[in-house]
């Protein structure tokens, strides 16, 4: 016997919810096919061998044919690796890092000591790497035992028989580390194909645990061995734009035509020759033959005798078609990293503030390419040269040795971006800065610098442009004794202190040498703003009580007081004032 409660259970079960909407299916979550039965590696998607690399090929047609992928691509590019990333050895030696930063400098930029082929520098590694990872999935390069490099785009890692835990050419640890890929001949026929060619094995690590093979790519998941084009999700959607594109074209062509349509009385002399405006076509009838002009400006067909032809002009109405375009333009970019703005190359869809709002949320994304790039091709090629390089020469091997070297410590610095409005921008950074609403390592760091690389340089450069300012002033002044002296700042035209400004006396023009000047220094400071001028006031107070108290010489006084703008003349007046063992600084601001 049946109970009676038995219905409503069943429907009380199937009106359940799930924990997610997503574990049913309806007619809102529809059923997906390909997914690994209770779950799989990355790899499960690309099992099959063939759809894989017929993927690539799939991907680089597009590539080369359609309108916007491959602009779009090399715009990607572009902004990514821009010059090129800039090598900064940090072994704990100068003398080493120089050595090491020209060798490598030397390598990089010749052709035949770089590449295989002998036609290609590291820079052109560095954006053939990158849009190969684009287009392709991936790129491997060979370190080689004679210093150059070998590309080895991905349709030739592969293998031409079974071999265990290996996948797509690449041979996996039990913990999935790689451990050698194989690579095939390359067929200098293109009309051969590469699937009958042998696969030579090459290991992944040199015996001294370097590697000597780097895979370019960008893994979506940890247990991904191969890379996937970053067109496989907008590649329907490439070929419907491309496919809209050429309907509208033809609509339009069409659009611009004008067709005559002809009733002529019926000749049979076989004399009769239509004139025509283009290419024309013959149609066979019933009722004979039927001359057609093809469809292009100035038509024009031939109608029978008693045929009634009426007259055509195509319209083309509003069909929402640039909005179309534009977002899938948009989706198209989103994919590869670029705002509509970059693909396009024009500002007209947004305003300034919205061109500025997608860029610099677009460097997110360069920057983690660069990272990746970084990863998977400079360091690991770094590493593999310096080792050559000590091979090499016994005296840069040995230095290696020491203690306080780690010769194979360094840092890649990635192109930076401009500002992009350089004005607003340093100004709002200036005025951060100074209200303590961030640190400068921090700020320097949102611009892609770091701020102690950024301080050693600055000082260091500052330091020797004083010295040589310095050197070359005293030169001066020897070999002209008798003229006015020329002072080191005049040299070198060090930035001055924000709201101030140097106020050059000439004393040859105001008097004789020695002779005081009645206005000297009037003009120093004039622009200041009121917390400069305490500032400063403050600093010319401190040195003077300095100088009185006898903790520091005249000259070391005269030099910074020099620093903080004053002109000789005021610097004198001061100097001698404070001979009486108190300084006297005006109290009130001098404006």
């Amino acid at each position: 016997m049946t109970s009676p409660n038995l219905g409503k259970i069943a429907e009380t079960f199937e009106t359940l919810r799930s924990d997610y909407d997503m574990s049913r299916e309806s007619r809102f979550v529809r059923r997906r096919l390909g997914l690994a039965p209770q779950g799989g590696s990355a790899d499960y998607h690309v099992r099959n061998e063939y759809q894989y690399y017929d993927n690539i090929e799939k991907a680089r047609d597009v590539d080369r044919n359609d309108s916007i992928i491959g602009q779009t691509i090399d715009r990607a590019v572009t902004n990514i690796v821009q010059e090129g990333f800039t090598l900064d050895p940090r072994t704990g030696d100068e003398g080493l890092d120089l050595e090491l930063r020209e060798r490598w400098n030397a390598w990089a930029t010749e052709p035949d000591e770089c590449d295989i082929q002998g036609e290609f520098c590291f820079h052109d590694f560095e954006v053939q790497a990158l849009r190969s990872m684009f287009v392709d999935g991936d790129v491997v390069f060979l370190a080689l035992e004679s210093g150059e490099i070998q590309a080895v785009e991905g349709h030739a890692v592969r293998t031409t028989t079974t071999i265990p835990n290996t996948f797509l050419g690449v041979t996996l640890s039990d913990v999935r580390r790689r451990e050698r890929y194989y690579i095939a001949t390359d067929p200098i026929n293109p009309n051969r194909t590469i699937q009958g060619e042998q696969s030579v094995p090459v290991d992944v690590r040199t015996p001294d645990g370097l590697r000597q093979v780097f895979h370019v790519f960008n893994p979506k998941r940890m247990t991904q061995t191969r890379g996937i084009t970053a067109l496989a999700p907008i590649f329907a959607v490439a070929g419907m734009r491309d496919d809209i594109d050429f309907a509208m074209l033809v609509q339009r062509q069409v659009a611009s035509c004008f067709a005559i349509f002809r009733k002529r009385a019926y000749s049979n002399d076989g004399q009769f020759q239509p004139p025509g405006y283009g290419n024309s076509t013959y149609e066979v009838t019933s009722g004979g033959v039927r001359y057609i002009e093809n469809i292009a400006p100035g038509m024009e067909v031939i109608g029978q005798p008693g045929e009634e032809l009426t007259g055509f002009s195509p319209d083309i109405g509003g069909s929402g078609y640039e909005l179309q375009l534009r977002t899938i333009l948009q989706t198209i970019g989103v994919n590869l990293g670029l705002p509509l703005c970059l693909v396009l190359m024009d500002g007209s869809e947004t305003n300034f503030s919205g061109w500025r709002g997608a860029v610099d949320e677009a460097r997110k994304g360069f920057k983690a390419n660069q990272r990746n790039l970084i990863l998977r091709l400079h360091r690991p090629l770094y590493r593999f040269k310096v080792s050559q390089f000590l091979a090499d020469d016994p005296v840069l091997e040995r230095i290696s040795r020491r203690s306080d070297v780690d010769v194979f410590s360094h840092k890649w610095n990635v192109p930076s971006y401009q500002y992009i409005e350089p004005v607003a921008d340093a100004q709002g950074d200036a005025l951060r800065l100074q209200n303590g609403l961030t640190s400068p390592r921090r700020l320097h760091a949102e611009r892609g610098v770091e701020w102690d690389e950024l301080l050693e340089e600055v000082i260091a450069d500052n330091a020797n442009g004083i010295a040589k300012a310095k050197k070359v002033a005293a030169m001066i002044n020897e070999q002209n004794p008798e003229g006015e002296p020329v002072h080191w700042r005049e040299l070198i035209p060090l930035p001055m202190p924000s709201g101030m400004q140097l106020s050059m006396s000439d004393t040859a023009a105001a008097g004789s040498p020695g002779e005081p000047i009645e206005d000297a220094g009037s003009g120093e400071l004039l622009g200041a703003g009121r917390r400069d001028w305490q500032n400063v006031r403050k600093a010319i107070t401190d040195l003077l009580g300095e100088l009185a108290a006898g903790t520091s010489s005249e000259s070391r006084v005269r030099t910074e007081l020099g620093m903080l703008g004053l002109s000789g003349a005021t610097i004198d007046k001061l100097v001698a004032d404070t001979s009486d063992g108190t300084p006297d600084v005006p109290e009130e601001d001098p404006r």
